[in-house]
């Protein structure tokens, strides 16, 4: 399908959040997808991502994430400065918030004419941590979340008792995680004690962890594998496909 891209600034709790919008260029309802970019924000790769989502039969919203902190419309680079920035960022916005701008994008999806009332979640690095956050909301049947940082150590700022692997037990939807086994930010520790909540919770799930590097699916970088995120990518697919009905 050919994908047109739209963009909207929806009204949260903590002010304006900007999102771009792809959805096919064609008549007919579909599914929407909330997909959560790193801490760059929507950045070229991200933008791709997203467009090839669309073109599988989606409607897709790429949020900004740290709306609050930056000025709308703001990408931060791939260096030093824009990573140091985004960590910023990612410590100082309560998860609470981000629990505030889901609800928000579900309720601006199930508005639309051109959206059915399946909503699913996908994310990468602390974006597939918002992805697994996301299900928590009862309207996100399903959630692909790719390396997502900061579960096991629960070091993003949130109430007492509620940060994302106390809530584990919470999620009803299904759940695709996928790790790099090469990954310095979710080590093997953490891996498993995600793993093991999972478990111990009896939630519905899938686990998968490959031979890669953290950010291996960005399409920039010496990190990025091809092969293998075409392998991702077709199985995140078949995902929101099953479960967004």
């Amino acid at each position: 399908m050919m994908v047109k891209q739209e963009v909207h600034d929806i009204d949260t709790p903590t002010g304006t959040m900007r999102c771009y919008l792809y959805r096919p260029d064609s008549e007919g309802l579909f599914s929407t997808i909330i997909f959560y970019s790193e801490i760059f924000q929507q950045t070229a790769p991200i933008a791709r991502a997203a467009t090839m989502l669309a073109g599988h039969g989606f409607v897709v919203l790429v949020p900004e994430v740290f709306h609050e902190l930056n000025p709308i419309g703001t990408v931060l680079a791939y260096d030093d400065e824009g990573k140091d920035k985004g960590n910023q960022d990612k410590f100082t916005k309560a998860l609470e918030h981000h629990d505030s701008d889901t609800q928000a994008l579900v309720d601006f999806a199930m508005s639309q004419a051109f959206c059915t009332n399946q909503i699913g979640a996908m994310g990468v690095c602390i974006g597939g941590h918002l992805a697994y956050r996301a299900a928590l909301n009862i309207d996100v049947v399903g959630a692909f979340c790719l390396y997502p940082t900061d579960i096991h150590s629960g070091t993003l700022p949130a109430n007492p008792g509620n940060d994302s692997l106390s809530r584990t037990g919470d999620i009803d939807g299904e759940l695709v995680l996928v790790f790099g086994k090469q990954d310095p930010h979710v080590p093997s520790e953490g891996r498993r004690l995600i793993y093991d909540r999972l478990t111990e919770t009896r939630r519905k799930f899938t686990y998968l962890e490959v031979n890669a590097q953290h950010a291996f699916m960005r399409d920039e970088g010496d990190r990025y594998d091809p092969a293998l995120a075409l392998q991702i990518y077709q199985q995140a697919v078949a995902f929101f496909h099953r479960v967004l009905r």
